[in-house]
């Protein structure tokens, strides 16, 4: 009886992630197009001068891309090795010592790619400032 509550768990869980995730993509593009329509409004109503509308919705619509998302994931699975490699040389029999020793391991790779992150951050108005030849 338990295995099958189980199997019925896993199926319905397995089925609900993707709903839910859609869901939500569906609710963030809404939402997006409704804070467009929101500030093109207020533009409007508010008689805002040409070159002042076109920089807030240059600015609205213009996103800078995270530059150093592949080196916080980098630094994750590399956590998450270092993680399991630890369980393994230490023979940690039980399952919830198991997963804390991962979520460790994660926890070092984000702090790792933390600091990385502001040690580059810091380097790069020092690049920019530099005359170039």
């Amino acid at each position: 009886m338990s295995e099958e509550i189980v199997a019925l768990s896993a199926v319905v869980l397995s089925l609900l992630i993707p709903i839910v995730a859609i869901s939500f993509g569906i609710y963030a593009s809404i939402r997006k197009k409704q804070n467009e329509t929101e500030l093109r409004r207020l533009i409007i109503e508010n008689h805002t001068d040409l070159e002042t509308a076109k920089a807030l919705i240059e600015q609205q619509q213009e996103r800078t891309p995270n530059k150093f998302i592949s080196l916080r994931y980098a630094c994750v699975l590399i956590g998450l090795g270092v993680g399991a490699l630890a369980d393994y040389l230490l023979n940690i029999g039980d399952d919830i010592y198991f997963w804390l020793v991962i979520a460790f391991g994660i926890g070092l790779g984000l702090l790792a790619s933390f600091i990385v992150e502001l040690k580059l951050e810091k380097q790069e108005p020092q690049q920019d400032s530099q005359p170039e030849p």
